[in-house]
């Protein structure tokens, strides 16, 4: 392994976000590791990373599980390179009134969408320190400032993340480490949003809808921002989203 080599581990590198933000670090030089529990679907976007140049591997792993974590990340660091810059991008966005809501999909998306995001950051973060820099940059959701009606499970688990964001920087910025947390409010251009709520897609044509493309530009610019001037939380959304 060599240190000239730069590694961003995505954590949920989905079709979307995840992906948008593997594919534009791997364009400024970045070996992109992204991870998803079946690797069979991260096929596709490493296909595409290293039809275009770059340099791309894929993890089939569950962020859930302390001892996945672990071994992902001492892969990594071992047999690839520094991991420079991570990412947490995992949603669980599943709504249900609170009066119906179970105990165990309220604990799964809490433990998906916020344990998760502990485990996974922290064992980066312990690297990161050695070094004394890198960047982590966590998901969130307009969820996270404030619960919806039917939405108290994801709110909570948003909050939680958020939370955990601002204790890392806080106490990782002495150190070296970019912490920051990103607000994605809207409808993001997907083949879910396309197929499941027509009308919200048709927003696409007046620049209505998020395009991962240019949420993964606001992700790079935060990794990029000198220490002297770092954003903690940077809010995305169209123009057209109620706020």
């Amino acid at each position: 392994m060599s240190e000239s080599k730069k590694v961003v581990l995505v954590i949920g590198a989905g079709d979307a976000t995840g992906g948008a933000i593997a594919k534009r670090f791997a364009r400024e030089g970045y070996i992109a590791c992204v991870t998803r529990r079946s690797a069979d679907k991260l096929k596709p976007l490493v296909d595409e990373i290293i039809a275009a140049g770059g340099q791309a591997h894929g993890f089939a792993s569950d962020a859930r599980k302390e001892e996945d974590v672990a071994e992902l990340v001492e892969t990594i660091e071992r047999d690839i390179g520094p991991i420079e810059a991570f990412v947490f991008n995992i949603g669980a966005n599943v709504p249900c009134s609170i009066l119906d809501e179970t105990a165990r999909k309220y604990f799964k998306i809490w433990e998906m969408a916020c344990f998760a995001g502990f485990l996974t950051a922290q064992a980066v973060a312990r690297r990161m320190v050695t070094r004394q820099r890198g960047t982590i940059l966590f998901t969130g959701a307009t969820a996270g400032l404030r619960g919806a009606a039917g939405f108290a499970a994801f709110a909570g688990a948003k909050h939680g993340i958020r939370a955990l964001a601002q204790s890392m920087a806080r106490e990782l910025g002495p150190r070296g480490i970019h912490v920051g947390h990103v607000v994605v409010d809207g409808a993001i251009d997907t083949a879910f949003i396309r197929d499941t709520f027509p009308d919200i897609y048709k927003r696409k044509d007046q620049d209505g809808i998020l395009d991962p493309v240019h949420i993964a530009d606001n992700y790079w610019h935060l990794h990029a921002q000198p220490r002297d001037a770092w954003t903690f939380e940077l809010d995305l959304r169209p123009w057209q989203e109620k706020w």
